[in-house]
């Protein structure tokens, strides 16, 4: 029979198994990549057929558009996040013609979504170059070069742009491009659609991209614009909103007090005009009796 100690040894074994299983799993449900060749050619496939959407957008044949945007993705090879987020923003500003409020949102969110796991990557790729740099810097004992301070003054220092550090800049901004399309196509959709959280959404996304250098003249237009109609407009929805649930709420309470001779107007909120919060005083009368 196998002791206590015997039993509490054997955990770390079983939880590394367990981690060992869990990572092989990961591994073997990870999406793989084709090959080069293969790549190429579904990416060409795809174009094509992102090209024919580009005529049928411009002829104003959105629905069209639409199924043919989608097949350009569904042939794009899945992890290719920039090229599918460029189709599904293409796909939400079809959506947005056709005052498909909802799907731009998703098609929007989806873009965006598609970005963000793609700059989140790209980060990680830039930390591990640079930790590689450092560590070959300090295995071959790569020393700076001694400039006396008159020589730095006179001549100071011009590091050029690597070819690597070149293609990685102008991803950065066309992420940045296709991420305000993003985000100005999903904040009009959600404007447009209302209501309480769409209105705070749209507020979101109007602010994200106030930050943003990359917009034009028209855009920033629209955003300040958006800026200053946006808040009074979601608080009316809020209020709406509130005012509808507590209705509900009432009709709900009532059903219950009634088999007590009580209804919910022996209940009166009152607001903390200090705090803005609320309390609740109970009349045994009622108000108006």
């Amino acid at each position: 029979m196998a002791s206590k100690a015997d039993s509490t040894e054997t955990k770390p074994d079983q939880r590394k198994a367990e981690t060992e299983k869990q990572d092989a799993e990961e591994e073997s449900t990870a999406p793989e990549k084709f090959s080069p060749e293969e790549e190429a050619s579904l990416l060409g496939e795809s174009n094509e057929k992102k090209s024919e959407a580009n005529v049928l957008f411009s002829s104003a044949k959105y629905d069209n558009a639409i199924t043919k945007y989608e097949e350009a993705a569904s042939v794009c090879p899945h992890y290719l996040d920039y090229e599918l987020a460029v189709l599904r923003s293409n796909i939400a500003a079809c959506h947005l013609k056709l005052e498909q409020w909802k799907e731009a949102i998703k098609a929007a969110t989806d873009s965006i979504d598609g970005l963000n796991r793609l700059e989140k990557a790209e980060a990680a790729e830039k930390e591990r170059q640079e930790e590689q740099q450092k560590t070959e810097a300090a295995e071959d004992g790569v020393e700076e070069e001694i400039v006396s301070s008159g020589a730095q003054k006179s001549a100071p220092a011009v590091k050029e742009e690597t070819a690597t550090e070149t293609a990685r800049r102008k991803r950065h901004e066309d992420i940045l491009r296709i991420r305000a399309k993003a985000l100005m196509r999903r904040a009009r959709a959600k404007s447009e659609l209302g209501g309480w959280s769409n209105l705070a959404g749209a507020e979101e996304d109007y602010k994200v991209l106030s930050t943003m250098t990359n917009l034009s003249a028209a855009d920033r237009k629209i955003v300040q614009t958006q800026l200053r109609t946006l808040p009074p407009r979601t608080k009316a929805a809020q209020e709406k909103e509130m005012s509808e649930m507590w209705g509900k709420l009432k009709d709900l309470g009532n059903g219950i007090l009634k088999p007590f001779g009580l209804s919910t107007d022996n209940f009166k909120m009152v607001k903390d005009e200090k705090t803005g919060g609320y309390s609740m005083n109970f009349s045994q009368s009622g108000p108006g009796q």
